[in-house]
C-alpha cells in the first residue's frame, strides 16, 4: 500500500469535521489509508497572526453561512456549538494515545469526538467529556483520562503541533499526499484528482 494521506486537524474546526467524515473513503478509493493528525490551531494562529474564523471582522458572519450551507450540501449533521471554539487538548491527546494504544481505534474516535462537540453541543474540552466518548466506544475510560494527563502524551503533541507548523500547516485540515500540501475542506476534489493521476 503506498503511503497514507496525512490529515491534519483541529477538533475546534467546523471544516476540519467536514473533511473527517470524508477523507478515509476517498483515501480508500485509491489504495490509501490516512494518518489522523490532531494539532492545536491555537499555537498555528500565534504564528500566521490570524484567529478562528468566526471572529474575524467581515469573514465572521460568512464563514458561520458558509459552515452551516457546506454541512447541509454533504448532508452531514451539523450544529455551531456554544462556546465556540474550545481548547481541544484533551481529545488530541486522547488521538496520540490511541496511537499507541489501540490505532485500529483512531478513525472511529476522531470522528465521534467530533459529533459530540458538532452535532451534540458536547464539551470536548473537558477531559472527562473525552473519556466519556472514548468509553461510549468501548474504551478504558480510567485509562483514557489518565493518558490524557500524561506528561508524554502532553508532548507528543506539542511536537506533533510543531512539527505542523514547521511543514507549513497553517489551517486545518490541512492534507498532504506524498507530499503535497492542500488546505481546506474545499479541495478534496483537488486531492481526489491527484491521488489518481499521481500529480497534476
Amino acid at each position: 500500500m503506498s503511503d497514507p494521506v496525512e490529515f491534519y486537524f483541529d477538533f475546534s474546526s467546523p471544516y476540519g469535521y467536514l473533511a473527517a467524515t470524508r477523507i478515509s473513503q476517498l483515501a480508500g478509493k485509491y489504495g490509501r489509508g490516512v494518518a489522523w493528525k490532531p494539532i492545536l490551531l491555537g499555537a498555528v494562529f500565534k504564528v500566521t497572526g490570524s484567529g478562528p474564523l468566526p471572529s474575524l471582522p467581515l469573514k465572521g458572519p460568512y464563514s458561520k453561512r458558509d459552515m452551516e450551507r457546506s454541512a447541509r450540501f454533504l448532508a452531514v449533521p451539523f450544529k455551531l456549538p456554544d462556546p465556540f471554539p474550545v481548547s481541544t487538548q484533551a481529545p488530541a491527546r486522547a488521538i496520540y494515545w490511541l496511537e499507541q494504544k489501540a490505532p485500529g481505534r483512531i478513525e472511529a474516535c476522531v470522528l465521534a469526538l467530533y459529533r459530540a462537540y458538532f452535532v451534540d453541543g458536547r464539551d470536548i474540552s473537558s477531559p472527562d467529556t473525552t473519556a466519556d466518548v472514548l468509553a461510549s466506544l468501548g474504551l478504558d475510560r480510567a485509562e483514557a483520562l489518565a493518558a490524557i494527563g500524561e506528561p508524554a502524551i502532553k508532548e507528543r503533541l506539542r511536537s506533533a503541533t510543531q512539527t505542523a507548523i514547521e511543514r507549513g500547516v497553517f489551517g486545518s485540515p490541512y492534507i498532504f499526499v506524498d507530499g503535497e500540501p492542500f488546505w481546506g475542506s474545499d479541495r478534496l476534489d483537488q486531492v481526489e484528482r491527484w491521488l489518481k493521476s499521481g500529480g497534476f
